[in-house]
């Protein structure tokens, strides 16, 4: 598993669902972009000017809620991923 440095959190997409409640099939082009996933891994948390490292709020499992066009897409080991900076996601679910 990749591990993440600083204050960076890899979080696994969730995809939203393909089909609406009424049951219309969206195509590919008409869905928005995710912006929940779940945390698959953690940094060690951002040093201040003075060495310290600042705890994360995060942890491995959370169900997070990002800014929608925040982080970097990565695939690894088959798998996509997004690589968020702490300060991205917005609530824990």
């Amino acid at each position: 598993m990749l591990k993440p440095l600083g204050d960076r959190v890899i979080v696994e997409v969730v995809e939203e669902e393909e089909q609406t409640v009424g049951g219309i099939v969206l195509a590919n082009n008409a869905k928005q972009k995710p912006q929940t996933g779940k945390v698959v891994a953690v940094g060690e948390g951002a040093l201040t000017p003075e060495g310290k490292r600042l705890p994360m709020a995060v942890k491995v499992g959370d169900t997070v809620l990002y800014d929608k066009y925040a982080g970097s897409e990565v695939k690894y080991e088959g798998q996509d991923y997004l690589v968020l900076h702490e300060k991205d996601i917005m609530a824990i679910a």
